[in-house]
């Protein structure tokens, strides 16, 4: 059964007005977990005390590439503080994709990671899979350089869908090395460009990639819309209902 997430950056301009309200408004609807982005510079202690007294869990942070290649020991000790022990790679400007540096970085750091007992992971865009290094993907070559004991998935299945491929046979392609899937819906607009909406109101499969990242024996599923066209908040609270009535006709994720 997949524990249920949300991706704070859905909501970031909540968080920065109003971080505790936020963090106790998506307790209320039901997220269990959270993914953070940036703590707005809120020492770790704080933002323990108020995931503690929401019932929520730290599942992951999307932590800046060059944070990790410069401040990795401080970004661990201040995630282990808050009781996160999963750092992801979020994104990589197009002028950080040179991939055979990145591979060896990300071992690196991956390296570093482990033996602190924190998890490192990688978060896909779209250019994972439409940049290729021969005839792969960016994203099967850096899976085969890095050692799966070194760098894990989290497989955003919008993008994957967005790119042309199927995320669920991702999914079923890195079985026990994705502990985090990310569920978020896409409608492409009349020029091609993505428009991320409410879950159910878009074109990904979300259902059966919700089956198969339980059957993959993932961890969390966790939504994020990165643009909303309605209030953050009622965004969240929309797709909650959607996630509502999956679980209600059998969907493998607890809320």
């Amino acid at each position: 059964m997949l524990k249920l997430g949300l991706q704070l950056y859905t909501v970031r301009e909540q968080m920065e007005k109003d971080f505790e309200g936020t963090l106790k408004k998506v307790a209320e609807l039901g997220y269990q977990g959270v993914e953070f982005h940036t703590f707005f510079g809120r020492p770790a202690a704080e933002v323990k005390a108020l995931l503690d007294q929401y019932g929520l869990v730290a599942l992951g942070t999307h932590t800046g590439y060059d944070r990790m290649l410069n401040a990795l020991d401080e970004e661990i000790a201040y995630n282990k503080e808050i009781g996160n022990t999963n750092l992801i790679v979020p994104y990589l400007m197009a002028e950080e994709r040179r991939w055979s540096e990145v591979f060896a970085n990300l071992k690196q750091i991956g390296e570093h990671c482990a033996k602190q007992q924190v998890t490192l992971l990688y978060h896909n865009h779209d250019f994972e899979f439409t940049e290729k290094i021969g005839d792969k993907t960016v994203f099967d070559s850096m899976y085969e350089e890095i050692p799966s004991d070194l760098l894990k998935v989290e497989l955003d299945s919008c993008w994957v869908h967005y790119a042309g491929y199927d995320p669920v046979q991702f999914i079923q392609s890195y079985a026990g090395r994705l502990p985090i899937v990310h569920w978020k819906d896409v409608r492409r607009q009349e020029d091609g460009s993505p428009l991320t909406v409410e879950l159910g109101q878009g074109e990904v499969d979300l259902k059966a990639v919700a089956e198969a990242a339980d059957k993959a024996g993932a961890e969390w599923i966790v939504v994020e819309q990165d643009y909303c066209q309605n209030p953050p908040l009622e965004s969240i609270a929309i797709s909650m209902e959607w996630i509502k009535n999956y679980v209600q006709n059998g969907g493998p994720v607890h809320v």
